[in-house]
């Protein structure tokens, strides 16, 4: 009997082809597992009006965790329109499967390691060693939006002298995202990048916000992020703006370990972290809550190379020694960790973003050979 339940959600485009390239490297691990294909992505979307059915949200919740691949996401009208016949003008919205499960089982942190490995050609530089802790269910993200914008939320809104200068717009005209943060979301992310840094030798947080604009909820970050960095004496804590922290990551990304961040900000600095390390063919994330956790590369479907074996599999392979981590399996992810670094120090396996032609199996095979 396998020791772990591990649901298996390949998704859309070549999440099929990474996944089954990290399969090949649990299985020469000696990972024992179960694994339990879900129904996830824009099929489902376009065929059940769901993109996420409740028949995958039940599986999950009998998994240990999940292994996800990839998801076409369109905006919402776009997405209507791609509904099968009998679907079209019957209400159905789309939103993120990704974003429903992160909110659904709470998963409040996402984790995405960017480090750079000696002998990958797309390295900004060699001695970067990043790890982003985003908060991953409030902020921008949230889905709290409105447009057309109903009048009691524009009555609400009225007593706030800023809203003046949109009296004139109607109803129609104007779009409303809110931006939500708690005071216990803000505490949980800020204390797991203390933590993380303490565990593993770091020995800066950097938390990256806009208070002097956005100043209610990037306020109550830093507010939060000063009184827990109280706590860890060892660990300086800095704040930087996140206009100001994308420069000074292309430009000394080496001076920078932890950095911690709100939703959309985390977004979009760790894709820039992810950049200077090579790309998004090695981002890799963990989605983690209490009680669950889902793992992921970071990048999107690329339908266009679906089924041709050809994209870098390292970022789902890096998922899925995140999720052995995650698991207490440690020796086996190091063993994975060491052969990812020595397949690409080696330089003779390369993928089509690296300059090389090797395909996604011949990666995943490589790696797995090095184990």
């Amino acid at each position: 009997m396998a020791k772990y339940r591990i649901a298996w959600l390949p998704g859309d485009g070549v999440g099929e082809d990474v996944l089954n390239a990290a399969r090949l490297v649990l299985d020469r691990v000696g990972f024992e597992a179960e694994y339990v294909h879900g129904d996830i992505g824009w099929e489902f979307w376009r065929t059940e009006g769901n993109p996420l059915p409740e028949r995958t949200i039940h599986l999950l919740r009998e998994t240990d965790a999940c292994l996800f691949g990839a998801i076409t996401s369109k905006p919402k009208q776009e997405a209507a329109t791609e509904l099968v016949p009998e679907l079209q003008g019957k209400g159905f919205v789309y939103s993120s499967p990704i974003v429903g499960l992160r909110q659904l089982f709470n998963l409040h942190t996402n984790l995405r390691p960017c480090k750079a490995y000696p002998g990958n050609p797309l390295n900004l530089r060699d001695d970067i060693d990043l790890v982003v802790f985003r908060e991953n269910t409030e902020g921008l993200y949230c889905g709290v939006e409105f447009h057309p914008v109903p009048t009691e939320v524009r009555q609400a809104l009225s007593v706030h002298p800023k809203m003046k200068r949109f009296d004139a717009v109607s109803d129609e005209d104007l779009a409303i995202s809110t931006r939500i943060f708690t005071r216990k979301g803000c505490q949980t992310i800020v204390r797991q990048a203390f933590d993380y840094a303490q565990a593993h030798g770091y020995t800066t947080v950097t938390v990256v916000e806009k208070p002097n604009v956005i100043r209610e909820t990037s306020g109550l970050m830093v507010r939060e992020a000063r009184k827990i960095a109280a706590e860890y004496p060892g660990i300086d804590l800095w704040e930087t703006n996140i206009d100001a922290m994308c420069m000074w990551l292309v430009k000394n990304p080496q001076n920078y370990g932890v950095l911690v961040s709100s939703n959309m900000f985390g977004d979009i600095v760790s894709d820039l972290a992810a950049q200077i390390v090579g790309g998004l063919g090695f981002a890799c994330a963990g989605n983690i809550g209490d009680d669950y956790a889902v793992f992921e590369p970071t990048h999107g479907s690329a339908p266009k190379y679906a089924g041709l074996n050809k994209v870098n599999p390292i970022a789902t392979i890096r998922s899925a020694k995140m999720m052995l981590d995650y698991l207490g399996e440690t020796e086996m992810a190091g063993r994975i960790e060491n052969a990812v670094a020595t397949v690409i120090g080696a330089g003779e396996i390369r993928t089509y973003d690296m300059g090389g032609s090797a395909s996604t199996s011949q990666m995943a095979e490589a790696v797995a050979a090095a184990v």
